[in-house]
């Protein structure tokens, strides 16, 4: 009788466990492992991150934040990237600088960058659900110079944490501009 009360108790546990971390697991927080190259030197191939699904149902994506989102070329690939221009804005890649325009057109400073180097030209309109997204290592990035923007139903979430490696653990806001 005590094994059987055991195995109960250790089944309800499961059950309670289940119950609490799976909701967090699939509609709140969810682990990502960085892949390649193009978003060197902030994150590196394999830096586990976590990734905040809930913030994004209560505000909109802002520029300079590090989004996970599907590949528009394949969307059971997800691709980190960071977010460049915003819904309605012109986005122009022009000399190795951007520059963004909503009425008024000026240059984008980006302090999370090595160099300002940017790879290609081009001058693109956002939609009204559409973002351009730059990995931060451009010259080895698949990004919105590729694909073009991506929909704002594309974005998974935003990058919240990086847990490993330990020595790297750090919090992510975007940059203030």
């Amino acid at each position: 009788m005590k094994i059987l009360d055991f195995f109960k108790e250790i089944l309800q546990t499961v059950v309670l466990a289940l119950l609490i971390v799976l909701p967090i697991r699939f509609f709140i927080f969810q682990p990502f492992i960085v892949k390649g190259q193009s978003m060197e030197p902030n994150f590196e191939d394999g830096d586990y991150l976590i990734i905040d699904e809930l913030t994004y149902r209560f505000r909109e994506p802002k520029r300079g934040e590090v989004i996970v989102f599907k590949n528009p070329m394949n969307e059971r690939q997800r691709f980190i990237k960071r977010i460049i221009g915003l819904p309605g804005e012109t986005v122009e890649i022009s000399e190795g600088k951007i520059f963004i325009s909503n009425g008024e057109k000026r240059i984008l400073n980006e302090p999370y960058l090595n160099s300002s180097f940017t790879v290609g030209d081009l001058q693109i309109a956002l939609g009204k659900d559409e973002y351009f997204v730059l990995g931060d290592n451009r010259q080895f990035s698949l990004d919105s110079r590729r694909f073009g923007p991506i929909k704002r139903k594309e974005i998974v979430g935003r990058v919240l944490l990086r847990l490993w490696p330990i020595y790297s653990f750090a919090k992510f806001e975007a940059p203030a501009y």
